[in-house]
């Protein structure tokens, strides 16, 4: 594409049909018919629109098959619904979307629209591929509907970038997996402008890679490899939508009992965030002993965030290459576990749980592992071995979580606002239960209150039996013991309910 001097854009599609055209099509100056919008829109739609078409010649069917063209001279589409021929201009075209209808028209990929017509024209919310007879291909529409997704919902910023019920298919499509060598190249071609851009030119040059006949098969299996993984997450800006406080304090009163201190500083973050956009410098280390809800705080605030959460176990890490990967000139390769959690999680901005970080193993020439995390954490962007690329962490929120804070390297602790969380008293202990622990095991039974009735006698006593034991994981146990048995005796016993005393309690869990 080649900017006007007005600022609008026009495609450079070097369409082989028009070597036939005539001198005067050949040399006339390409004219851009279309403007771009800036939208940060998450869904395609009649208001938001991916592009709009011409129609003051006449209204456009709410369903049009044909292609985008390759003229010398317009930017436009050339439809066809019964009988009745359509070739409107673009005029309007969601910027984040420019590359991406280009190759559609270079690669002459059959489309059907989906759209609405208002005073802006003929607005399509949905593009699907098809075949002559107008079908929609589902091995070729999986694809394009992944790479409109990842587009609608990238956030990066201009650095970064360089359905309604009248729908005539509501079937739901497969979740695509890119690591086709022609899906991998075909994204990066359609929708590349989703990715970072040195992601963007670290994807094209492994590509290059693999396609030339200069490297080993080895070394082409751990490059599409590559590509694969970094292709699949779903890459996003750090800049992050306003989050309703209150609607985020009921989630944590939902989740958490008591906890204040932790639960006002999420409050905190979430009014940081709504005043930056941004995270947070530093996550969060929660230091406590077990069982007393370190790793339920960090599943409230990936709902709070509504991100993906991933997690990683420090006392499993032997040495820092298993986070940092390893590099490919070895045949057995691979990448370390902390691109692997992105991997898993499919995004790049997510919660990210660091479990026991005061074990990370450092009996290996006295260096501690966990110190591979510090790059991570300083949000200043993380680099695999095996990748050999550099990854934005903005959007990444750590939580990590221990028992002895004070076995935990001062670089790393200082990566964090640390927050201690002691152990309940036993009257904190009766109240988590009863709120909390039954009524959560009642649900993942399908039991009601009355099945299982629990007298505040035998609350008492499940406390006492547990009173040596941290935190209330014992209770859970206890109550998913309790209401197992309450089913058995409904079920063996035709009983509408079970009621359990104390001396139950006992006689059942001791």
């Amino acid at each position: 594409m080649a900017s006007t001097n007005s600022g609008d854009r026009v495609f450079n599609f070097n369409d082989p049909a028009s070597t036939s055209a005539s001198a005067d099509v050949k040399d006339a100056k390409p004219v851009c018919t279309y403007k771009v919008y800036e939208s940060k829109s998450s869904v395609a739609d009649a208001d938001s629109p991916i592009l709009v078409l011409d129609n003051s010649a006449g209204e456009i069917p709410h369903h049009v098959d044909g292609i985008f063209v390759n003229p010398k001279t317009r930017t436009s589409f050339s439809g066809e619904k019964e009988g009745v021929t359509y070739n409107p201009d673009i005029i309007l075209l969601d910027k984040r979307f420019e590359k991406f209808v280009a190759w559609l028209g270079e690669e002459h990929v059959p489309v059907k629209l989906s759209g609405k017509n208002n005073d802006k024209g003929y607005c399509v919310y949905r593009i699907r591929v098809v075949n002559l007879r107008g079908e929609i291909r589902t091995d070729k529409d999986a694809f394009l509907q992944l790479a409109i997704e990842r587009i609608l919902t990238s956030r990066l910023t201009e650095e970064d970038f360089l359905a309604d019920a009248e729908d005539i298919d509501n079937e739901e499509n497969e979740k695509i997996v890119l690591n086709d060598l022609t899906n991998l190249t075909d994204f990066v071609n359609c929708a590349g402008n989703v990715l970072p851009r040195n992601i963007r030119k670290w994807a094209q040059r492994n590509l290059l890679l693999v396609k030339s006949g200069n490297i080993s098969p080895e070394e082409k299996r751990h490059a599409q490899r590559a590509l694969s993984i970094m292709l699949n997450i779903q890459w996003q800006g750090s800049y992050f939508d306003p989050i309703d406080p209150v609607a985020a304090r009921r989630i944590l009163d939902e989740e958490l009992y008591g906890m204040e201190a932790v639960k006002q500083r999420i409050i905190e973050t979430i009014i940081q965030i709504n005043r930056t956009h941004t995270l947070p410098a530093y996550g969060i280390l929660l230091a406590g002993p077990a069982g007393v809800g370190k790793s339920q705080v960090a599943y409230a605030v990936a709902r709070i965030l509504k991100l993906p959460w991933t997690s990683l176990d420090m006392s499993t890490i032997k040495d820092s290459e298993a986070l940092t990967g390893s590099p490919r000139v070895y045949a057995n390769a691979k990448p370390g576990l902390i691109m692997e959690s992105f991997s898993k999680a499919g995004a790049s901005n997510l919660v990210f749980i660091i479990n026991e970080l005061d074990k990370a193993d450092s009996s290996k020439n006295n260096a501690n592992p966990a110190d591979a995390l510090l790059t991570l954490l300083d949000n200043l962007g993380f680099t695999d071995n095996y990748i050999e690329c550099m990854i934005p962490t903005g959007g990444v929120y750590p939580i990590a979580t221990a028992n002895e804070k004070d076995k935990i390297s001062l670089p790393l602790m200082s990566r964090f606002a640390v927050l201690d969380i002691p152990d309940y008293t036993p009257e904190e202990k009766e109240i988590i239960f009863k709120r909390f622990s039954l009524p959560k095991i009642l649900k993942r039974m399908g039991m009601t209150d009355e099945e299982c009735v629990i007298t505040d006698d035998a609350v008492t006593a499940i406390v006492d039996l547990y009173k040596e034991n941290s935190g209330c994981r014992d209770l859970e146990q206890a109550a998913e013991h309790l209401a197992a048995n309450a089913l058995y005796k409904i079920e063996t016993q035709q009983v509408s309910g079970v009621t359990f005393t104390a001396e139950d309690v006992k006689n059942i869990l001791e």
